[in-house]
């Protein structure tokens, strides 16, 4: 590995195969089962912790992998085609350990990321509220200083790892009156679990897994928080109140590799199987495939799927060259999801009325993929961003 986080492309396929292994041998025969009944995968999430999953993108020093962005959107598109869900749990985490990686001080570094790195402590990114989701400013989560502590309140909705999860990132208002609200708003590493007994840390309550239509499996909740104690020193990311709104926006944006790089995945899921099953349905006394109408539409899924690819290749080079993304991984977010829905649609319309049953893998990636259109930010809003920067970018 050189210092960019680059590995050789031998090393990447290495990688890469180990993985495409594990999703044959264990993950394939029983993805369906687990996400049929929104069971929490224990042993498939411990394999994760020894793949290193969990450390992809923290930095060697702290015993992660410190893989580039590119290496892993290629890990996130590979295990998003045959399970989505899977990628959900080391995503969040890592937006979690990123917020401290980039912005936590010397102490926070040295406590927190070992144990990130290994899934010794899982958890994940807590911004959503019942009233404040890509509105960010719009929280009401409050943290107050009280000695050497700050004492939490609120609740956080759709939180990934907020069931089944040890520590949380929260973002929190520490000024509530402050103006504009961004600069009140600050970052805490928050454990929710009592380190000795293993349950719930003191002021907090874990409120139900919310039940989806796909992306299912994984512990999407809610979280509560009634004046939970959270170490001031260790929690309050960077040592500085007023910061947590940069640093929440500076996750997102890996966040959007990510959910770009989970679309690539189910479109090429579902381009394949579309594919396969035109080869073999029959009518008229041919294959479907020797139909034009059916041409058509392979023809343009799987060059829709390519540009796919390649926005998120720009766009994981972009994150990995340092300094503002936003436009290419808005770019990337918005084109991949759009896509993957749009493929997932068309091969489940190939495939018929097979096509709507649960026997077939379509089925599970055309509910998969709507919410990737919502998730990280609207791609309403990665439009909006993508115009603002091009415009900032290109002054008259």
């Amino acid at each position: 590995m050189d210092d960019s986080g680059l590995i050789s492309d031998a090393d990447e396929r290495a990688l890469l195969d180990s993985i495409d292994r594990w999703l044959t041998k264990k993950v394939a025969p029983v993805a369906d089962r687990f996400e049929q009944a929104d069971e929490y995968p224990t042993e498939l999430v411990r394999d994760m912790c020894e793949m290193g999953l969990f450390g992809a993108l923290i930095e060697p020093q702290w015993g992660g992998l410190g893989l580039s962005a590119l290496t892993y959107s290629k890990i996130v598109a590979r295990i998003s085609e045959e399970w989505m869900s899977l990628t959900g749990f080391f995503n969040s985490h890592l937006m979690m350990a990123l917020v401290v990686q980039k912005f936590g001080t010397g102490a926070q570094k040295d406590h927190w990321l070992p144990r990130f790195a290994t899934g010794e402590l899982r958890g994940g990114l807590a911004l959503t509220e019942p009233d404040a989701g890509t509105d960010l400013q719009g929280i009401r989560t409050t943290a107050r200083r009280d000695g050497d502590d700050y004492l939490i309140t609120g609740a956080k909705l759709w939180i990934t790892n907020a069931i089944e999860g040890d520590i949380l990132a929260v973002l929190v208002k520490t000024d509530p009156g402050a103006q504009p609200r961004h600069r009140g708003m600050s970052m805490l590493i928050m454990p929710t679990r009592d380190a000795d007994t293993g349950a719930d840390a003191k002021g907090v309550t874990r409120g139900r897994k919310l039940p989806k239509l796909g992306y299912r499996g994984i512990d999407t909740g809610e979280i509560g928080f009634a004046d939970a104690p959270c170490d001031a020193r260790l929690g309050l990311v960077g040592g500085e109140e007023g910061k947590g709104f940069l640093m929440a926006t500076g996750g997102l944006e890996i966040g959007r590799v990510n959910v770009a790089a989970r679309g690539v995945g189910v479109a090429r899921r579902a381009l394949k199987e579309a594919v396969a099953y035109a080869q073999v349905r029959q009518t008229m006394g041919k294959p479907i495939a020797q139909h034009q109408a059916i041409q058509l539409k392979l023809g343009e899924m799987a060059a829709k799927t390519r540009a796919a690819e390649l926005l998120v290749e720009d766009a994981a080079r972009a994150y990995d060259r340092g300094g503002r993304v936003d436009m290419e991984a808005g770019m990337a977010k918005w084109f991949a999801t759009e896509t993957a829905f749009e493929v997932a649609t068309e091969s489940m319309r190939i495939h018929g009325a097979n096509g709507y049953s649960k026997e077939y893998p379509i089925e599970r990636l055309y509910r998969d993929a709507p919410l990737m259109m919502i998730g990280e930010g609207t791609n309403e809003m990665q439009r909006i961003i993508i115009a603002r920067q091009l415009i900032a970018r290109n002054p008259v």
